[in-house]
């Protein structure tokens, strides 16, 4: 028993490691294609509309995992199950 969740736990690390370690490299990607792109300045305007905009993306998602969650510790879910 103490194994298995030693295998797991090594799992869950490699796991990790390997999605840094894809986050980083796209980032390195990215700031790449970024400095390739030259001067490329954006206005106050557009970095408050960028803002905005992750904001309400987030807002939107937070929201949305949200209303998953209570709908499914309710039990609203299970009435439109019939195969069960």
């Amino acid at each position: 028993m103490i194994r298995e969740s030693l295998k797991q736990s090594t799992a869950a690390w490699i796991a990790a490691t390997a999605a840094v370690a894809a986050v980083v490299a796209v980032a390195v990607v990215i700031a790449e294609f970024w400095s390739g792109i030259g001067d490329s300045e954006i206005s106050e305007a557009g970095w408050f509309a960028m803002g905005l905009g992750i904001v309400v993306t987030l807002a939107l998602g937070v929201g949305l995992m949200t209303l998953v969650f209570f709908s499914n510790r309710r039990g609203y879910d299970e009435t439109a199950r019939r195969d069960l």
